[in-house]
C-alpha cells in the first residue's frame, strides 16, 4: 500500500504554522466542546471565516477545523461527566456512567480515563483513514457523472435511515438544503432562480451565512430560551489519576469500541450519537455481568469516548476520497474545501495529497496535543461550564457578525443570517436538526451538476442513470438502506403483538393440580 502522501502530509504539519494552528484548534476545541450544546459544529461555524479572512492556506485551515472537530469531541466529556449535561449529541452516553463516577468522588479518575479512551479511539480512528482512503479513491476513480449521482441518492437514503429518530424531518430536512441549494443563477440556462429580485442571491446563498445562521445564531436563542435553568456543577474533582487496573479492564472495551466507532463514521450521516449508542449497548451486553452499568462502571465511561473520536477520524473518509460527508460538521469542512475551489474526491489525494495528507497527519499529531492537554488542564476547561449567558450569547452573536461579514462584506449576508438563524430556531423548536439541511445544501450542488452532466452525455436518456454495474449496485443498497429499517420496525411490532396476545393464554391456562 502506497503511503506516500501520508510522509508528505507529516512535512506539512509539522511546519511551524501548522503546529500552532493544530494547538490553537484543540485548544478551542476542547473549550466549545466543554460548553452544553454548543457542539463541533458551532466552533467550526464561527472561526471558519475568520481563518478564510486571514488567508490561511487550505491545508492550514483544514488542520484547524480538524483540531477544532477533534477537540470538542474530547471536551464534550466535561459537562457530561460534571454536569449531567452532554457537550454534544454524542456525548449523551458519556453521561451514563461519568456523572455517577462524579457523585462518588471520582470526578478527576472519570475526566482522566476518558481522555485516555478518547485518545486510544482518536489514534485507532486515524490509522484507519490513513490506510482505509486510499483504498476506496482507487475504487471511486471509475465513478463517471451518473455514478457519482446515484452516489448522492445512496447518501440521502442513508441519511434518512440512519440520522435521529424521525427519518421523516431528516428527509424534510434535506429536501430544505436541496432547494436552498438551487437558489441563484443557473450555470447552464442562464435563468436566475427563487433569488426575489435581489441582486445580492443571485450568487446563491454563501455557505459561511447558511452555516452560521443555522447553528450559530439559532443556537444563542435557544440559549436565551433556556438561560433560566440552572446546573449544578460538581467542583470536587478528587484525585486526578487513574489505577493501571482501571485502564487495563477498559482496554479490550477501548479497542473494540474504536473498530465499533471508525465503521460507523464511514457510513454517511451516522456521527458519533449512533456510534456511542452502539459501543456502549454491545458493551453493556457483552460486559455487564454484575449489573453494574450505569452506576459508575469505568467500561461505560470507556466505550462511548473511545467510539466517539474513532467516529470523527471515520467521517473524513467518505468526504475526501468521494465528496460526501459523514457527519454534520465534515459537510461543514466539504463547504470549507470548496471556499477555496477545491472539489472532494477520488482525484483529491492525487492532485492536493498535502490536504489529505496534511489532514490525516494533523489527526495523528493533534490527538497527541490533546492528550497532553486534557490530563494536566482538565481543571481550566472545567470552569468553562461557569461562563455566564449574558457573556456567552453576545460572544457568540459578535462572532457571528463579524465572520460574515469579514467574509462579504455585506449588510445583506448579515440580514439574511440573521433571518436563517431565526428560521432555524423554529425548525428546532418542532424537533428539526440542523444537520440534514447542511447536509442537502453541500450534496444538492454536486448532485444538480452529475446530473446535468450525465443527461447531456446520454443526450437526455435517463438510461444512463442504470447503465453500468457500479450504478445498479448503488441503486440495490440505496433501496436496501431506505426499506431495511421499516421492515425490521415492522418485524419488531409483529413479534411484540404476538407476545402480547400469547399472554392471556398462558395466564389463563388450566392447572394441572
Amino acid at each position: 500500500m502506497n503511503l506516500d502522501y501520508l510522509w508528505h502530509g507529516f512535512t506539512v504539519a509539522l511546519t511551524g504554522q501548522n503546529l500552532l494552528v493544530g494547538l490553537i484548534g484543540c485548544f478551542i476545541g476542547t473549550l466549545v466542546g466543554a460548553l452544553p450544546a454548543i457542539g463541533p459544529i458551532n466552533g467550526i461555524a464561527l472561526l471558519l471565516p475568520i481563518a478564510y479572512t486571514m488567508g490561511l492556506p487550505a491545508e492550514s485551515t483544514m488542520i484547524l477545523l480538524s483540531a477544532i472537530y477533534c477537540g470538542a469531541e474530547y471536551g464534550g466529556r466535561i459537562s457530561s461527566i460534571l454536569l449531567n449535561v452532554p457537550g454534544d449529541a454524542g456525548a449523551v452516553m458519556t453521561a451514563l456512567d461519568g456523572y455517577p463516577m462524579a457523585r462518588q468522588g471520582r470526578a478527576g479518575e472519570a475526566l482522566t480515563l476518558s481522555g485516555i479512551s478518547s485518545f486510544v479511539g482518536g489514534i485507532f480512528g486515524s490509522i484507519g483513514l490513513a490506510l482505509f482512503a486510499p483504498v476506496l479513491a482507487r475504487l471511486a476513480i471509475g465513478f463517471g457523472p451518473a455514478e457519482y449521482f446515484v452516489l448522492m441518492v445512496f447518501a440521502f437514503a442513508t441519511l434518512g435511515s440512519m440520522v435521529g429518530s424521525q427519518p421523516v424531518k431528516t428527509l424534510i430536512g434535506c429536501t430544505l438544503g436541496l432547494m436552498l441549494a438551487t437558489v441563484g443563477l443557473d450555470a447552464t440556462s442562464g435563468a436566475y432562480r427563487f433569488t426575489f429580485n435581489q441582486p445580492e442571491l443571485g450568487d446563491g446563498i454563501e455557505f459561511v451565512v447558511l452555516v452560521i445562521g443555522l447553528f450559530s445564531i439559532s443556537e444563542a436563542l435557544v440559549i436565551l430560551e433556556h438561560q433560566g435553568r440552572g446546573f449544578t456543577v460538581i467542583r470536587e474533582l478528587g484525585r486526578m489519576t487513574v489505577r493501571a487496573a482501571d485502564v487495563a479492564r477498559c482496554t479490550g472495551t477501548m479497542l473494540r469500541s474504536s473498530v465499533i466507532g471508525f465503521v460507523v463514521g464511514v457510513l454517511p450521516g451516522t456521527g458519533a450519537s449512533v456510534s456511542s449508542a452502539i459501543a456502549y449497548t454491545t458493551e453493556k451486553r457483552l460486559s455487564d455481568t454484575e449489573d453494574t452499568f450505569g452506576k459508575g462502571d469505568v467500561r461505560g465511561l470507556a466505550a462511548p469516548e473511545a467510539a466517539n473520536n474513532a467516529t470523527a477520524c471515520g467521517a473524513f473518509v467518505p468526504m475526501l476520497t468521494l465528496g460526501i460527508p459523514g457527519s454534520g460538521t465534515t459537510a461543514v469542512m466539504l463547504g470549507a474545501l470548496m471556499l477555496y475551489n477545491i472539489q472532494p474526491g477520488p482525484m483529491l489525494l492525487t492532485e492536493r495529497p498535502e490536504i489529505v495528507g496534511g489532514l490525516v497527519a494533523s489527526l495523528f499529531i493533534g490527538n497527541f496535543l490533546l492528550l497532553l492537554l486534557n490530563l494536566p488542564l482538565v481543571n481550566i476547561f472545567a470552569r468553562v461550564l461557569t461562563v455566564p449567558n449574558w457573556l456567552l450569547v453576545p460572544g457568540i452573536l459578535v462572532l457571528s457578525i463579524v465572520g460574515v461579514y469579514s467574509t462579504h462584506a455585506s449588510v445583506f449576508a448579515i440580514f439574511l443570517m440573521l433571518g436563517i438563524g431565526m428560521v432555524g430556531w423554529l425548525l428546532r423548536k418542532a424537533g428539526f436538526d440542523m444537520a440534514p439541511i447542511i447536509l442537502g445544501f453541500v450534496l444538492g450542488h454536486v448532485m444538480e451538476i452529475n446530473l446535468r452532466n450525465a443527461l447531456a452525455i446520454s443526450g437526455g436518456e435517463l438510461s444512463i442513470l442504470f447503465s453500468s454495474t457500479i450504478c445498479i449496485v448503488l441503486w440495490v443498497m440505496a433501496a436496501a438502506v431506505a426499506v431495511l429499517p421499516t421492515m425490521l420496525s415492522w418485524r419488531s411490532r409483529r413479534l411484540k403483538m404476538a407476545r402480547a396476545t400469547r399472554m392471556p393464554a398462558i395466564d389463563g391456562a388450566p392447572r394441572l393440580d
